[in-house]
């Protein structure tokens, strides 16, 4: 990834923050986007740590404020990197949020709003902004989640914008394919990442990933290696795709009880979305 430039949307914590370490340390020139008045400290540190592991020939990175659920937002962070670094090789929509409600009726149309800006409309908006200044051999890489294929009824929102995230992907590889621009997507599992311990109750906290086949969750390094590969050269015949670092944690849900009864835990049960 020596001399491209990438752009990480939420790049300051979970995920975010490990894929801006893992290009930096591949030699990429990293700008990452944080909220401002709430992740100021955590933008901080990860600057300071991709500064520490860039390449030497690589530029300095940037963090910039931004809400980019909103368009005018978008167009300022895509400005601001092309004004620092002359373009853009690699864009990441990591950017997300979500709460928790007991029903459907507790979602409030403020909040489908808010969900739907930061986890899908930042998409489309970074994107539009970003395509002016991609080039072939570009690269999209959209985050979205295992709940995209599963659902979760606890977080009926955030779920329906994964599901949009990968519709996205999937239609937007189509539409830029004759540009020689990828568009891939990532759908983890449950993963540490500050989004969960702030959304989830301390009940659910301790439980988090226990009902995965390997009984724990991930951390958000062994997340990040799939997008380094879908950002690499080596994977130049991905576009439209989802990789799935779950831990088979895709299950099929007319078979979770049955799977969850059971003493020993019978693979047939769970199944491995293809993206």
């Amino acid at each position: 990834m020596q001399g491209k430039v990438a752009i990480v949307t939420g790049g300051d914590s979970g995920i975010g923050r490990a894929v801006c370490y893992c290009f930096a340390l591949e030699g990429a020139t990293v700008a990452f986007t944080y909220v401002k008045g709430q992740e100021e400290k955590d933008a901080e540190d990860t600057l300071k740590k991709i500064q520490e592991l860039k390449a030497p020939d690589a530029k300095d990175p940037i963090a910039l404020p931004a809400d980019v659920g909103f368009d005018e937002n978008c167009k300022m962070v895509v400005d601001e990197v092309v004004k620092n670094y002359g373009g853009i090789d690699i864009l990441v929509n990591n950017a997300a949020e979500q709460h928790l409600s007991n029903s459907i009726e507790e979602i409030t149309e403020g909040q489908l709003e808010r969900v739907f800006r930061t986890n899908i409309f930042s998409h489309f908006f970074m994107v539009r902004h970003a395509l002016k200044h991609m080039k072939e051999g570009s690269c999209i890489i959209n985050s979205t989640s295992v709940h995209a294929y599963c659902g979760s009824p606890m977080v009926l929102d955030y779920s329906s914008t994964n599901g949009a995230i990968v519709a996205f992907t999937r239609a937007l590889a189509l539409h830029l394919v004759n540009k020689g621009i990828r568009v891939n997507a990532v759908a983890a599992g449950p993963v540490w990442t500050p989004l969960q311990v702030a959304s989830l109750p301390e009940e659910m906290i301790t439980k988090f990933g226990s009902e995965t086949p390997m009984g724990r969750v991930a951390q958000p390094h062994e997340i990040a290696p799939s997008y380094v590969f879908m950002a690499s050269p080596e994977s130049s015949y991905y576009t439209g795709q989802v990789l799935h670092p779950n831990a088979v944690e895709n299950l099929d849900l007319r078979d979770t009880e049955k799977a969850s009864n059971s003493e020993e835990l019978d693979l047939r049960y769970y199944q491995i979305a293809v993206g």
